[in-house]
């Protein structure tokens, strides 16, 4: 029953936070829920050292949840290695969500309603990890979702936020179609849905193929296409990503747990997850490799001028998703979910120093009016220092002594220049590249966040009691404790992790114990060229460089450059145009249709001939007989009178 109550104790919470929210009140609806999250982690990390670390994995059958027919699905808990990683990075980051929270919207007359939502998507990504099979992963996949857009559109008094909460469950509903199709091609081809028989029974279908469109098809490509499909929408890879810089709009500590450390990974658990097929599939995993390289590049691209200090930390989870996909993609999963396991440190941690800045300049989120808050947020800045080197992935190649992105992204890179493959070869490229711009974004955003002229008290303005108020330097002050601490543990995590478990996660087959199909080794460094070793901190070096000309040498450049508006810069800095295409191609047409169906179709057809015509046509009648009703007698004896005359010419004619 241990890992029943670690998956089960936040809906309880949940359920208890949210519906006696008005007898609770909002201080033990946030203990409540914290304090059931904190227990969820501290058996999160027994289940790691029992399961991971000693090798105990459990399969706990719960209850029989469908049975129709021939198909039955029970609700069952699988623990082994990858769901224990998993149960670590949600718990955990969750855990330190609420707690930072508690801080965070000490102000907000909604907090129940928070805390409960929170405690919500917990239990759904929970659900998600500790499944076994396709269906009740399909369940938390959906329940994320929910919880997400619920999230999101919190604050659903302002407009942004309720278009950015549909925008992501719109976006994601289409990858879901796709996951969904999937699973259904599973259940067609296996004849059920547990991860054992389907892994077991998949070489024996490896090869063959079915007709579609009269054309072969190879059923396990398909099905591990339509499956990624699913991780695309919910990873945000490049055609899907659109919801993920738009779910800004909600609380900063809703984009730390879902869009940088959870519900944005569960695409790369699901890869990882379903690792025996896509072993069978070199096509798809190509597709994979393919995709996770264009979007670390794409999204790294689109960071470089952004001014919203939360969405350039977005399109860095964009950017660090695409790497997770390029190790899963050349067959390297423990180094995809190394990356996974210390991405969630790092971010999670930009993310929530992100946020002490925002409370700190009154919710401001503009870079271009900030800066010089070094001396103001001492603690914060350091937190923020960190999570950068470790994003950046800082470290000594040749002594193997880094941050924990340095092991965890250079295993990637590694990996991708060792798969041999020409797929391998063009995600070595973009990664690196990525690697550049990266650094300068990330780098750019902390000078211009802490370094250089405070630029607030030019553009902090607001009215109070009928009075023009001006944020000034020496108001800027360091937010509440409950918010710092969580800062610390991350950036212990974001230091250490790396070190810690590098040799655990890469190259263990041990440690994994089937739970991915492949624990590659073979994307060690004894194979590496020196240059190719050395590669990612010259471009670290690169990226670092020309962020402290252009925002510390000469800060005066980029402000005249963007006034010049040249083609690249609008390129990227309007995000390669994607939402504008997407304007054009879905959301207009979709309208266009919606109105036409509305007016014409709605309007003037159905209910044009339908109630409403019958109604008007009764008016009419009934207009016509009270016209006939004048009250003259001789308007009576007239129509007498035709009445008789008619009667007459039917009798002559034929009438008997």
């Amino acid at each position: 029953m241990l890992y029943a109550a670690l998956v089960f104790l936040p809906i309880i919470t949940a359920a208890i936070a949210g519906i006696f929210q008005k007898w609770l009140g909002a201080r033990p609806s946030e203990l409540l829920t914290t304090a059931g999250l904190f227990i969820s982690l501290a058996l999160s990390i027994y289940a790691f050292w029992d399961v991971a670390l000693l090798g105990h994995s459990q399969i706990v059958p719960l209850w029989q949840w469908i049975s129709s027919g021939d198909f039955t699905a029970d609700w069952t808990v699988r623990v082994d290695t990858l769901t224990a990683v998993m149960l670590v990075v949600v718990t955990g980051i969750s855990a330190l969500v609420h707690l930072y929270s508690i801080g965070y919207m000490r102000d907000d007359p909604g907090r129940p309603r928070f805390f409960s939502y929170l405690s919500l998507f917990t239990f759904a990504m929970l659900m998600l990890v500790t499944a076994n099979n396709f269906l009740q992963v399909f369940f938390g996949w959906e329940g994320v979702g929910l919880a997400s857009y619920l999230l999101i559109g919190f604050w659903y008094k302002k407009p942004s936020a309720n278009a950015a909460a549909l925008k992501a469950f719109v976006v994601n509903r289409v990858g879901d179609f796709g996951f969904l199709l999937g699973i259904l091609a599973i259940f067609w081809v296996f004849g059920t849905l547990d991860f054992d028989a389907v892994f077991k029974a998949a070489p024996m279908v490896a090869g063959k193929t079915f007709t579609f469109a009269g054309q072969q098809v190879d059923i396990l490509t398909t099905i591990c296409l339509l499956l990624f499909v699913g991780a695309m929408g919910k990873s945000a890879q490049i055609g899907l990503h659109t919801w993920l810089p738009d779910a800004m709009e909600g609380p900063t500590p809703v984009s730390a747990l879902i869009h940088a450390a959870t519900m944005v990974t569960a695409g790369v658990f699901l890869v990882c997850r379903a690792s025996p097929l896509f072993e069978l599939a070199p096509d798809a995993l190509a597709f994979v490799t393919f995709i996770g390289a264009t979007t670390a590049f794409f999204a790294a691209s689109v960071g470089l001028f952004q001014n919203d200090i939360k969405r350039v930390i977005a399109y860095s989870t964009c950017s660090q998703l695409g790497y997770m996909f390029v190790a899963a993609g050349v067959s390297a999963y423990g180094a995809a979910m190394f990356h996974l396991f210390t991405h969630a440190f790092f971010k999670a941690l930009l993310f929530l120093a992100a946020g002490a800045v925002i409370v700190a300049l009154h919710h401001e989120q503009d870079m271009r009016k900030m800066g010089g808050l070094r001396k103001q947020l001492p603690f914060t800045y350091w937190m923020m220092l960190i999570g950068n080197l470790a994003l950046t992935g800082v470290g000594i190649p040749l002594l193997g002594l880094g941050t924990a992105g340095f092991y965890s992204k250079d295993a990637i890179i590694n990996a991708a220049y060792l798969s041999g493959t020409p797929m391998g070869r063009y995600a070595f490229t973009l990664t690196l590249l990525a690697v550049a711009m990266t650094s300068f974004y990330s780098w750019r955003q902390f000078l211009m966040t802490f370094h250089g002229r405070y630029r607030g008290e030019d553009h902090h303005a607001w009215e109070e009691g009928g009075q023009h108020h001006a944020l000034k330097l020496e108001e800027v002050h360091e937010p509440a404790r409950t918010m710092l601490v969580p800062l610390a543990v991350l950036a212990a995590g974001a230091l250490i992790a790396g070190i810690a478990f590098v040799h655990v996660f890469i190259g263990d087959a041990v440690f994994w114990r089937g739970a991915v199909a492949i624990a590659n080794g073979h994307h060690g460094t004894s194979k590496i060229p020196l240059l190719i070793e050395l590669a990612p901190l010259l471009l670290t070096a690169l990226g670092f460089g020309i962020a402290y000309f252009f925002y510390i040498v000469k800060p005066e450049l980029p402000a005249q450059l963007a006034a010049r508006k040249g083609l690249i810069y609008t390129f990227l800095y309007r995000k390669w145009y994607f939402d504008e295409l997407y304007d054009f191609l879905f959301v207009r047409p979709a309208k266009a249709l919606g109105r036409l169906l509305w007016k014409w179709g709605d309007g003037k057809i159905i209910d044009g001939l339908g109630p409403d015509g019958v109604a008007a046509r009764v008016l009419d009648a009934t207009r016509g007989a009270v016209k006939l009703q004048s009250g003259y007698v001789y308007h009576y004896a007239f129509a007498m009178l035709i009445g008789v005359v008619g009667l007459a010419t039917w009798f002559m004619l034929g009438g008997r």
